[in-house]
């Protein structure tokens, strides 16, 4: 009886995946799966494919955008809407793949950039920092317990905001009123006045 050849078994895990892209609404419920589990495992840099052609990528975004049985065929911003903000292990390998360098696998995977707070919308980058940087609400967003932004604004990685309608004065005002302290929209009117 012969081993399995790991190099076809990933390939096979590729054109399941590629398979659920180009099936739309019928095979997306299996995208973020198999595509986490292509991360985790690597398996987009090298396998082979069902015509036993040998591939390898070194930029995951190669990998994305070529054709099948080579690659995905899509592009990374399909990728990255199909993936949303569900899964927040599957962000990090996400963010990690796609800044790994070439030919090998990421060596930051638990470093983050210093980013300005004002910079944090990126949800890959935002379930990076909460990982490394508070832990706790890292695992309250996997357990559903808080979206990423409300773990982010807890840990001080983004600040709270709110939205405010330019086109009506009394509806800003109202906002303002009930998101600002006394203090801050003291602050807020004195800066108003001297403009």
């Amino acid at each position: 009886m012969s081993r399995p050849n790991p190099l076809r078994t990933r390939g096979s895990l590729i054109d399941a995946l590629s398979s659920a892209l180009d099936r739309g609404n019928h095979g997306l419920e299996n995208v973020p799966g198999l595509l986490k589990r292509i991360l985790a495992e690597e398996s987009w840099r090298e396998f082979e494919t069902a015509r036993g052609e040998h591939v390898v990528h070194e930029r995951f975004e190669s990998f994305v955008t070529a054709p099948p049985l080579k690659g995905l065929g899509a592009s990374t911003a399909v990728i990255e809407r199909i993936v949303g903000t569900d899964d927040p292990d599957l962000l990090r390998l996400l963010r990690d793949a796609r800044k790994g360098a070439p030919g090998r696998p990421s060596a930051a995977k638990n470093r983050v950039e210093s980013t300005p707070i004002s910079k944090g919308e990126d949800s890959s980058l935002t379930v990076q920092r909460l990982a490394v940087e508070a832990p706790s609400e890292y695992e309250a967003v996997k357990r559903g317990e808080k979206t990423i932004n409300a773990a982010a604004i807890s840990a001080g990685i983004r600040r709270r905001r709110v939205s405010v309608r330019l086109d009506n004065p009394r509806s800003a005002a109202e906002t303002l009123r009930k998101h600002m302290s006394r203090e801050q929209l003291a602050e807020l009117r004195a800066l108003l006045a001297a403009e």
